[in-house]
């Protein structure tokens, strides 16, 4: 294998790592009776009617009381009696007696199992208050988890040495390049021969119109969505394709489907960076902090440590070595949260002793790689393949060099590694899928979207754009704080908002502009 890929930051930045959840043993006992079955419903074309009305077999696969199914849609929804895929669900029921509905959550990605997480971690969506009055659904889109096509490319040893293996001939050298675009094509090759020709169909148009039949397996004639990061881009995909479908839906930590890739990128780079500014002002508020001084001397501190570790990997109590890309996936894995701020300067202080094993090991986890060096879950795959086929940027020599330029602009800490973003979808063995020309969901109900003005990931501003200018019919709710995402942590103001939304149908008036 070639050394790692320059361009996987700007692709991974968008994983929902605060919503991240580990898979629970299961426990099935087979099929039981009951669950829920689709409702017959005349308003489904003919040629659908069996995917809307297919009878489901349930069983219960974890505790308590937690039930698991596979239902089929079309492989190609262009040619709905052609092949099949089945989908992975789960879903919790109501505390109450009588449930007011069911929720279909989305935990993000693109590439997280919504069906890890009702089994191991229900509990922890939303809040109590939700989880009694709604039956909380889980799925695996198509290509992720548990769903077909299981999207498999490298081996855990190919793919340590794609996302961990050192730069040989120097970051943006001719050379590194060129390397790059072996790995990639390596990487591209094995996607392809390993999962199949359904590679092409896990698209999130794709993916929009097997939420509907979620939807209907479920007995809702309107759907109710949370979805988390780019669970909010299939969320507002879902409301551009069946606006009238809309129930409730909330938006938490949005991202605006109008801005090209190219502005997507800078986008997060810009998020990143005003993260890590955040924290270290609140480092150097602190006496264990590493860095001194000021802000601007903080930066510079920080960039110095990246620059060392690029001409000399830190050494890790283990038989790894912590190599620049490494150190930069470890350095934003807990930006995304204020939470691991403390973990984060533990990690800088023992770097700067030459010890990498705290910044490895926060590299691990935003991969999902485990202790025994195999991987939790196709998370990198599917993320990879989903938003190659969502949409790219431009890979041509002059938008290439533009772009590089910018993100140096943007980021004096991250911009040097967040260049030839291009790269990553440069050689994907399928065209970009075809979407909708606008978002604006025009005749759905009024949709929550909720923006953190720290955060990373999918920066504030973007659930102001999506709010304000793009849905025809959305409430903007803004959290004043850090990290990624808001709902069902400790902002009550938040809670209360959208738990009165569910449950209440109540639509803000204003913003309640939280903290």
């Amino acid at each position: 294998m070639a050394s790692k890929p320059v361009s996987l930051i700007a692709i991974f930045s968008s994983i929902a790592l605060a919503l991240s959840a580990c898979a629970a043993p299961s426990i099935s006992t087979g099929p039981i009776k009951g669950g829920p079955q689709p409702s017959a419903d005349s308003s489904i074309a003919a040629e659908f009617q069996a995917f809307y009305s297919q009878q489901v077999s349930w069983s219960n696969c974890a505790e308590p009381e937690i039930l698991c199914a596979n239902i089929q849609v079309p492989a190609n929804w262009s040619n709905p009696g052609g092949e099949r895929l089945k989908l992975a669900l789960a879903y919790r029921k109501a505390d109450n007696k009588t449930a007011l509905g069911s929720v279909i959550f989305n935990p993000g990605g693109p590439g997280s199992s919504g069906v890890d997480w009702i089994k191991s971690s229900a509990t922890q969506i939303g809040t109590a208050n939700l989880r009694a009055n709604f039956n909380m659904v889980g799925f695996d889109p198509r290509g992720v988890g548990a769903s077909e096509p299981k999207i498999t490319c490298l081996d855990a040893e190919n793919t340590d040495e794609f996302l961990y293996a050192d730069s040989k001939y120097g970051i943006g050298s001719d050379r590194d390049v060129a390397d790059t675009r072996v790995s990639i094509k390596e990487f591209t090759d094995a996607c392809l021969q390993n999962t199949g020709p359904n590679l092409q169909f896990v698209d999130t148009v794709s993916a929009a119109k097997d939420l509907d039949v979620i939807r209907a397996i479920f007995g809702d004639q309107k759907i109710n969505y949370l979805g988390f990061s780019y669970g909010t881009f299939l969320g507002t995909m879902y409301a551009q394709l069946f606006p009238t479908r809309v129930g409730s839906m909330v938006l938490d930590g949005a991202i605006d489907p109008t801005v090209s890739e190219s502005e997507q990128n800078i986008s997060q780079l810009v998020g990143f960076d005003r993260a890590l500014k955040n924290y270290l002002v609140d480092c150097l508020e602190t006496q264990e902090c590493p860095f001194t001084g000021s802000l601007s001397r903080a930066e510079k501190q920080v960039q110095q440590l990246l620059l060392q570790i690029e001409k000399t990997p830190l050494q890790t109590d283990s038989n790894r070595q912590l190599t620049i890309w490494a150190a930069i996936t470890g350095v934003i894995m807990p930006l995304y949260g204020q939470s691991w701020w403390p973990t984060l300067t533990e990690a800088f202080a023992d770097a700067q002793r030459g010890d990498g094993t705290i910044l490895l090991a926060l590299a691990d986890t935003y991969n999902d790689r485990l202790e025994d060096g195999n991987y939790g879950s196709n998370m990198l795959e599917a993320n990879i393949a989903i938003s190659c086929l969502d949409g790219r940027q431009p890979a041509d020599e002059e938008s290439i060099a533009q772009q590089n330029k910018l993100v140096l602009q943007t980021s004096s800490t991250f911009g040097r590694y967040w260049q030839f973003g291009a790269l990553t979808c440069e050689q994907w063995s399928f065209p970009v899928a075809e979407r909708p020309a606008e978002f604006s969901a025009k005749g759905s109900a009024p949709i929550l979207v909720i923006g953190t003005t720290g955060d990373p990931a999918t920066p504030y501003e973007q659930a102001v754009a999506l709010a304000n200018e793009v849905l025809a019919n959305a409430q903007l709710i803004t959290f004043n704080g850090e990290g990624h995402t808001a709902y069902g942590l400790d902002s009550k103001c938040i809670n209360s908002a959208v738990d009165d939304y569910f449950i209440k149908n109540v639509v803000p008036s204003e913003d309640p502009d939280c903290s």
